[in-house]
């Protein structure tokens, strides 16, 4: 990771899928996450049509940000994260998408910049919609099933309590470390993140 100050992220991005069917499931832990930040910070998500999804903005002494729920499903998470994007002119290093990672145990946090998209449909879409992916990432484990021809099954159900109540203590983990991240101290971050809940 670059030693370089980093502006700080201006985007917040969590990844799901729309719709009553999907609201508890592993595969939306991302709007999980930008829910709680909304709740703890008075945001009240509204539908926007320019940006394809639900979107508001939050304000801290820090500074303030965006947070983006898409409503295009996970597979077209790019078209909405982009639109957004160009919208405010914001660089891809101030974006930070937060999704579930099956190669993590669950409530296991990890925070990275870069990389590739090992797989997942969301972060596959954003990085052709915005051309790369130097942008940040949350990844929030969701444990793995063990096989992977049940994967699919499994990241489009509920986790059992248990998983659960570690992926939520994690996500409150990681937005206690909000302030840190819109400042762009990301090295604080891993410090605080990358451990048990």
């Amino acid at each position: 990771m670059s030693s370089q100050a980093s502006p700080g992220i201006r985007l917040i991005a969590g990844l799901g899928n729309p719709g009553a069917r999907y609201e508890d499931t592993r595969h939306n832990a991302g709007f999980w996450f930008v829910d709680l930040l909304a709740r703890r910070h008075g945001g009240v998500f509204k539908s926007e049509s320019r940006f394809h999804g639900q979107a508001c903005r939050i304000r801290l002494t820090d500074g303030e940000c965006w947070l983006l729920k898409p409503a295009t499903f996970m597979n077209r998470s790019g078209q909405s994260v982009s639109a957004l994007m160009r919208y405010y002119r914001l660089p891809v290093d101030a974006l930070l998408v937060v999704h579930d990672e099956l190669d993590l145990p669950a409530g296991e946090l990890r925070l990275k910049q870069g990389g590739g998209h090992a797989g997942h449909n969301g972060l596959r879409d954003i990085m052709s919609a915005l051309g790369g992916g130097g942008f940040y990432r949350l990844r929030i484990g969701i444990g793995h099933p063990g096989d992977r021809d049940k994967v699919t099954d499994y990241v489009l159900s509920r986790p059992s309590r248990e998983d659960a109540d570690a992926i939520l203590a994690g996500l409150e983990k990681a937005a206690g470390a909000l302030p840190l991240i819109i400042r762009g101290e990301f090295q604080k971050v891993m410090n605080n993140l990358h451990g048990p809940c």
